[in-house]
């Protein structure tokens, strides 16, 4: 089994495990001296969430426990080499260190300028959510600067739209 830290929209268990269905969500950890940034160049022209290093600074996100097979495909679906890099991240657990896969784009591959689409940021919203991340965290991710998609028909998207259909109400972004 491994460990992966989820930050993004794979926060919401629904989604992970459409990609990993092994995937199994074990709670709200703080990745320290770091900070959440939507700047990672996508494929679809938008923003996704990544990862900097910031002293001082903390992440929320998920620990999920999943097969190794399902970390090798998640490594292909979240372009390792193309955009992210997997990265090998000690996060504080139930009192002691414990080390998990993450991806983290590197500066080739990240703009400031670029906003996330709304379903996107969606997803995060919905994840934080669904795992009781702090509120401050949640209010950070609702004001985050984002777009809409200007293609109805992504797959992406209506995966999104689908996933966030299944979502109570209250998890949705308006």
């Amino acid at each position: 089994m491994a460990l992966y830290f989820a930050y993004g929209s794979n926060m919401l268990t629904a989604r992970l495990k459409a990609r990993c269905p092994s995937a199994t969500a074990l709670g709200a950890v703080f990745l320290p001296d770091h900070d959440l940034a939507f700047d990672k160049i996508s494929a679809d022209g938008s923003a996704k969430a990544t990862l900097a290093v910031a002293k001082g600074s903390r992440v929320a996100g998920v620990l999920f426990e999943l097969d190794e097979g399902d970390l090798g495909a998640l490594d292909q679906l979240e372009g390792t080499g193309f955009g992210y890099d997997a990265a090998r991240l000690a996060l504080p657990w139930q009192g002691a260190p414990v080390f998990a896969r993450s991806y983290i784009a590197p500066p080739g591959f990240r703009d400031a300028k670029l906003r996330p689409y709304d379903w996107y940021l969606g997803l995060c919203v919905a994840g934080a959510l669904e795992h009781g991340l702090p509120r401050d965290w949640i209010r950070r991710l609702i004001a985050t600067p984002r777009c809409p998609d200007p293609d109805p028909a992504r797959p992406r998207r209506i995966e999104a739209d689908a996933l966030l259909a299944s979502c109570p109400a209250e998890w949705r972004l308006s």
